[in-house]
């Protein structure tokens, strides 16, 4: 049993004393976390957010992007989820990237250019097999913002990186949590 999970109390004695029924409303839920492991991960998904805004405030460029904190959070808190795998971090950004711009290239910088993009997006990922769903959010972002595509993907491959490399190394720190990635290509 991993210490990361905090055992389930034990059924009340009854008529099926040996048989461990689950409540209706517990469902299918992974169990809670242990309090060590969710102070664990949710520092380490703060620390790598607050490095991002650290090192856009140096370079005076906005680097925290709302997806970008989706990713930390699959990253630090989900880490053997296939969404939160190397992978599909970097290559699936990347994926959005370009089928943000390209729908912007195209099309006017609406909401319904926005919500093509994002399934575009899906679509890429899922062909190549690059699960990211924050990257559907990625293209979302540069349609409706249009950044400029010098400054803005450089940042976001480097920043997709330092996640990547955080959650590696804060998987490595605490010795009872979950290594990460499961995979890296």
């Amino acid at each position: 049993m991993s210490t990361d999970i905090a055992p389930r109390p034990d059924p009340a004695p009854g008529p099926d004393r040996g048989r461990r029924r689950p409540s209706r409303m517990a469902g299918r839920a992974p169990a809670r976390p242990t309090p060590a492991a969710a102070a664990h991960n949710v520092s380490a998904a703060t620390a790598a957010l607050l490095a991002l805004v650290a090192i856009g405030a140096a370079l005076h460029e906005p680097v925290l992007i709302p997806p970008l904190a989706a990713s930390a959070a699959l990253v630090h808190c989900a880490p053997t989820l296939p969404l939160a795998q190397p992978r599909g971090v970097v290559v699936g950004h990347l994926l959005g990237t370009a089928a943000g711009y390209l729908v912007a290239l195209v099309a006017d910088g609406s909401a319904w250019a926005a919500a093509l993009a994002a399934g575009a997006t899906l679509a890429l990922t899922t062909l190549a097999r690059t699960p990211h769903s924050p990257a559907c959010a990625t293209a979302v972002v540069i349609v409706l913002q249009e950044p400029a595509p010098g400054r803005f993907v450089p940042l976001l491959s480097g920043s997709t990186v330092l996640l990547v490399l955080t959650a590696y190394a804060a998987s490595r720190v605490r010795r009872a949590a979950p290594r990460y990635p499961a995979y890296w290509w």
